[in-house]
C-alpha cells in the first residue's frame, strides 16, 4: 500500500520505520522523545484547554474534541491526548510504525484511530479537526510551506494548531546533532538534517503564509545538570514549540 506523497520525503520516512520498534522503549533510540514528553504534554494541553475553555482538573476535558497528531510515531502524544476524552485520529506516513502503535492502544485499553495516511490524502477526504498536534514533523518533510497549508485545510475555522521543531543555528547544530546523535548516541546517525531546521522567525513566515495566525511560542529547555526538560518564555535557542488558530 502506497500513501499519497506530496509533502512526504521518503528517505526521512524509512529512518523512521528503521526504528519502530523501539518507540515504547525509554531508554532506546526514542529516550530524547520519552524524556521531552512530559515538557510536551504540559504546553499542549495548556494551550488546548485555554483556546476551547476546558478544566483539565475535571473527567474527560477533551471529551468533544476532534485531534488529528499527524506524524504519530508509536503513538506517544496520541495515547494522552486519548485518555483526556478526545476523538484521536493518528496518522503517520511511516506504515511501520502503526503496528506498534495499534498494539501498545490496544494493550492500554485505548481505543485510537491509527492511518496510514498523509495530511495531503485527509484534505482530499474532506476531513475536519479542531486540534492538530503537528510535532517533531516538519523538519522531516520535503515542502514545509506545502505541509502547513495542507494542516491549515484539515483545520475546523477557529482550530488550534501546536507545532514544535528545532531552531537552525550553531547550537543547535551542537546540541541536537553532535550531542544527540554523536556524543550521547541517543538517536542514530542522520536522524536529523541541521539544513532543514527552521528558525522560530521563519516558522511564523510559513504560518502566517499559510493562512494560520500565530499566537505563542515556548521554548523547550533541556537541563543537563538537573537531566530534566522545562518549558521557557525566552529560550528558543534549540527545540521550541508554536501554537497558532485557524481564523474563524
Amino acid at each position: 500500500m502506497q500513501a499519497p506523497q506530496t509533502t512526504v520525503d521518503p528517505s526521512e520516512v524509512a529512518k523512521f520505520e528503521a526504528m519502530a520498534a523501539e518507540w515504547w522503549d525509554p531508554a532506546g533510540k526514542f529516550k530524547p522523545l520519552h524524556m521531552m514528553n512530559p515538557c510536551r504534554l504540559d504546553y499542549i494541553t495548556a494551550q488546548i484547554a485555554g483556546e476551547f475553555d476546558r478544566d483539565l482538573t475535571g473527567p474527560l476535558p477533551f471529551k468533544g474534541l476532534r485531534i488529528l497528531d499527524i506524524g504519530c510515531g508509536g503513538g506517544l502524544l496520541s495515547e494522552p491526548m486519548a485518555r483526556l476524552g478526545a476523538d484521536l485520529i493518528g496518522v503517520d506516513a511511516a506504515e511501520g510504525n502503526l503496528p506498534v502503535a495499534r498494539i501498545h492502544a490496544e494493550q492500554s485499553g485505548l481505543t485510537i484511530d491509527y492511518r496510514f495516511d498523509t495530511a495531503e490524502a485527509l484534505v482530499d477526504a474532506g476531513e475536519q479537526f479542531d486540534v492538530i498536534l503537528n510535532m517533531e514533523v516538519i523538519e522531516h518533510v520535503a515542502d514545509p510551506a506545502a505541509f502547513l497549508t495542507a494542516c491549515r485545510q484539515l483545520l475546523k475555522p477557529g482550530g488550534l494548531m501546536l507545532c514544535s521543531t528545532i531552531n537552525r543555528n550553531p547550537k543547535s547544530f551542537a546540541v541536537a546533532i553532535v550531542g544527540a546523535e554523536v556524543i550521547m548516541r541517543w538517536l542514530p546517525r542522520g536522524t536529523h538534517d541541521w539544513s532543514k531546521f527552521i528558525t522560530p522567525d521563519e516558522l511564523a513566515d510559513l504560518l502566517s503564509n499559510a493562512g494560520m495566525t500565530p499566537v505563542d511560542r515556548k521554548g523547550f529547555v533541556f537541563n543537563p545538570i538537573s537531566w530534566n526538560w522545562s518549558i521557557s518564555d525566552r529560550d528558543l535557542s534549540v527545540n521550541y514549540v508554536t501554537a497558532s488558530v485557524k481564523p474563524a
